[in-house]
């Protein structure tokens, strides 16, 4: 594994105190050697700055966005989640008057058991802690996409530490050099995943990292980067703290992953070319070409990389690009990608073969590819970003986190978000059932399946990456109710989760078509199962905490108004 391992017993400064928390010049590959003097306990003692904002960022109070909820909410574009009590329960459920569910409890203590230690600090947690299960795989890495969930539990418990050691850390391992197979990778490249290995009798910590080498269908992640970026911003609004955004490795950290995504080429799409794997669906699932999931990560990264990023000679540079890409991006999307009934009918009526810049199908989608389940599952009001969208292909799938982080970056418009939540709930037993929430929406079942997932043991009908039902997603969900002012379908999500995840040992995934069954191969004690269920609770008694994950419409990438000809002033 020949520039991903590195013994870090080497570094200067020892074994103990806490410098060698700081990021250090590892390898040869690692340029972040300007970071040598960081001590990260210090950084965490310096004075909360209130954030600076774009103009075009209208951010406006949650009160404005969830009329529903009874709590007035202040402005959380200045607000932070203040210090907690000693104790491991959630400050959310000491504000109330009500008393936190039992199962509260026994998520913090399984979510703290996660946790991963390097040098005697807190740097992630693990995926799973299954005792039960024989074959550890990689459950026991940190992986970046698993830990978001985590990082805003803690973020919102008041403990930042974890959460800026965590980027700290994985901005170092970006630094690495990361080859595949002879085949170098960008260097903006972050880690799927990494694994701490302690050995007792020197006393010395060793990571390993994971940029695809090892992992199945070796897929390189394309959405740990956007994840990246997206924990950076959360964290910041969360503590008010620029220190970390504002420094030169994390602003270069941003660029490099900025690099990666907005580089020009062939394509004439403002999305992003992805494989198959390369996302929250890490198995091969027909989602090769512009999956819905990877473009609305890909379109909130963006955004949060735009208020992130210093005006500095190189900052501003890629501010025009991701402002030129932002509203490319979300014409695409909301015009090609969003089906509702009208819609749908319209392309049951395409003409194909159209030329010119008159044509109207211009994918040259054949009417006769529309597969028969979503004329049944396509209600008269409601609406969704489909699966993926390229020449003669329209991927009519519903994929949940591509819908969700759609709504929370406001990729979809006001309209767009509310369409979506009808939807939720006009076909809540096909998409929530027993077990919030299905990942996609039909299963691909028989030769279809065979062909698609190449005969995957794994995701057969009904079960993971196909069909399965992941309580993970429960927090997007519930955050999307928040923000769309939807509060009791949350509630209505939660009081499911809560009626077995404890009970069922929070398992990672559920089989069949209303996720009544714990999945085949679902690992016992999933970490983000646990910090999922964590976060919706604590996002719906305290709404404000939305705030570090969502972002409010652009006013400037509104769709322009279509006016009939006889429209007048």
């Amino acid at each position: 594994m020949d520039g991903v391992k590195v013994t870090l017993d080497g570094m200067r400064g020892g074994i103990e105190g806490p410098k060698e928390v700081g990021l250090k010049n590892v390898s040869s590959h690692c340029s972040i050697s300007e970071m040598d003097d960081y001590d990260l306990s210090k950084l965490l003692d310096k004075p909360r700055l209130n954030i600076k904002r774009e103009k075009s960022f209208d951010e406006r109070s949650l009160s404005e966005l969830s009329i529903g909820l009874a709590r007035g909410l202040e402005n959380y574009e200045s607000s932070y989640s203040p210090g907690r009590s000693v104790l491991d329960t959630p400050a959310s459920s000491a504000r109330n008057s009500f008393e936190p569910h039992p199962m509260v409890a026994d998520a913090w203590e399984a979510l703290r058991r996660s946790l991963v230690h390097f040098r005697g600090q807190p740097v992630g947690t693990i995926a799973a802690y299954d005792h039960a299960s024989e074959e550890v795989l990689n459950y026991d890495q940190v992986f970046v996409r698993d830990f978001v969930p985590s990082a805003l539990a803690f973020l919102m418990n008041g403990e930042p530490d974890i959460v800026k050691n965590f980027l700290l850390k994985t901005l170092q391992l970006q630094g690495w050099e990361k080859r595949i197979d002879r085949f170098k990778l960008g260097e903006g490249v972050m880690p799927a995943s990494f694994k701490v290995l302690h050995d007792p009798v020197r006393k010395t910590d060793t990571i390993i990292a994971d940029f695809g080498e090892t992992a199945i269908g070796r897929v390189a992640p394309v959405d740990s980067g956007f994840w990246w970026i997206i924990l950076l911003r959360a964290y910041t609004k969360s503590t008010g703290d620029l220190s970390l955004a504002e420094n030169p490795e994390c602003q270069k950290g941003m660029r490099l992953i900025l690099s990666l995504c907005l580089s020009e080429g062939f394509d004439t799409f403002p999305t992003l070319l992805c494989a198959d794997g390369c996302s929250m669906i890490d198995r091969r699932m027909g989602i090769y070409g512009y999956p819905i999931e990877i473009q609305a990560l890909f379109f909130m990264a963006l955004r949060c990389a735009l208020v992130l990023l210093k005006h500095d000679t190189e900052g501003k540079e890629f501010i025009e690009r991701i402002v030129k890409r932002l509203h490319a991006l979300s014409y695409h999307m909301r015009s090609y990608f969003w089906l509702d009934f009208q819609q749908l009918n319209d392309i049951y009526r395409y003409k194909t073969e159209e030329y010119s810049h008159t044509a109207v199908n211009k994918f040259n989608v054949i009417p006769d590819s529309i597969p028969e389940w979503v004329f049944d599952f396509m209600p008269t009001r409601g609406g969704y970003f489909i699966g993926n969208v390229s020449p003669a292909r329209m991927d009519f799938r519903w994929f949940a986190l591509g819908n969700c982080i759609a709504i929370l970056s406001s990729l979809a418009t006001p309209e767009q978000s509310s369409a979506i939540m009808d939807l939720i709930e006009e076909r809540w037993e096909e998409l929530v059932g027993e077990m919030p929430l299905k990942i996609c929406y039909p299963a691909i079942e028989s030769h279809e399946w065979q062909i698609v997932t190449g005969c995957d043991p794994k995701n057969t009908r009904w079960s993971y990456h196909n069909g399965g039902s992941w309580p993970v997603l429960l927090w997007m969900v519930t955050a999307a109710c928040i923000k769309t002012g939807r509060p009791q379908i949350a509630r209505r999500a939660i009081d499911l989760a809560e009626s077995r995840l404890l009970k069922d040992g929070w398992p990672e995934y559920y089989d069949g078509k209303l996720g009544r069954y714990i999945g085949k191969q679902a690992r016992k004690h999933q970490t983000w199962s646990i910090a999922g269920y964590l976060v919706a609770k604590m996002m719906l008694e305290d709404p404000s905490h939305l705030g570090m994950i969502s972002l409010e419409e652009d006013k400037q990438m509104k769709p322009v108004i279509k006016r009939s000809s006889s429209w007048t002033c």
